[in-house]
């Protein structure tokens, strides 16, 4: 199984008190920037140095040609980093080229881990049966780690209905295990705001959530959802598991 490092004793002093130092910070940030909108923080994030360098992180699923849009119209050569696990869906493969180019991203970063690595520890494939979580770390957690080392936060969709693990969310958090901030543009987003822009910008949408799917990851741990179910019910069906690994729960109440 993959594992991401672990600190020594001698620097977990440094550790925790860079981690104190981040929270501070994203507590100021939540408090300066908590009764604007979603204009207004991306403007702030990527255009008045609020961060030395920032990208978004982009599963190019259901909702996401909303912020990437937006993002777009600020700054098309944003960094947009897009985990390819090697078990999507050729739709979801498909619909990320022709997104960014309908709305002119000229830096997306496809991230893959090493096929090395995944021959050595998934070779026949059987991890997500085995373990979902670890084939999630091995296929998309590390992946995203490595590709973000120098980057001190970044973009995400998540949204606050989305799921009950969502509902404390912030415009800032922290990336638990990292001294990276991670920024939630989208947090008060309801489904008919959504809805209501992809329709006024004219967005083209993923074609999978026509055929009855919402939520969107890899192909073998998604199934259709039927009408009346949470979205995201289709995501580990029968399973625990609420989140791929990139997003652990947020703490309701205020930020940290």
């Amino acid at each position: 199984m993959l594992h991401l490092g672990h600190q020594s004793s001698a620097e977990s002093a440094p550790a925790l008190d860079e981690r104190m130092a981040v929270q501070d910070r994203v507590a100021d940030l939540n408090a300066r920037y908590r009764h604007f909108g979603t204009s207004y923080l991306l403007e702030a994030v990527l255009t008045r140095g609020v961060f030395d360098r920032v990208a978004m992180v982009s599963s190019f699923g259901a909702d996401s040609a909303v912020l990437l849009h937006l993002i777009a119209q600020i700054d098309r050569t944003l960094p947009v980093l897009f985990i390819d696990t090697a078990l999507l869906f050729e739709e979801t493969l498909t619909y990320q080229q022709e997104l960014a180019a309908h709305l002119g991203l000229t830096n997306v970063q496809v991230i893959r881990a090493p096929k090395r690595t995944v021959e050595a520890v998934d070779p026949y494939g059987a991890l997500r049966f085995s373990n979902p979580d670890a084939c999630c770390e091995l296929r998309k957690t590390q992946p995203l780690n490595d590709a973000l080392q120098g980057y001190d936060a970044w973009i995400t969709g998540r949204k606050r209905h989305q799921a009950q693990t969502r509902e404390g969310l912030h415009y800032f958090d922290l990336d638990e295990g990292t001294a990276r901030i991670k920024i939630n543009p989208l947090i008060d987003w309801k489904p008919a705001r959504i809805a209501a822009h992809l329709r006024t910008h004219n967005l083209p949408r993923h074609p999978l959530v026509a055929r009855g799917y919402p939520s969107i990851g890899c192909a073998p741990c998604t199934t259709r959802v039927a009408q009346g179910e949470d979205p995201r019910a289709g995501r580990w069906r029968n399973s625990e598991k609420t989140e791929c690994g990139l997003h652990r729960p947020a703490p309701k109440g205020d930020a940290q």
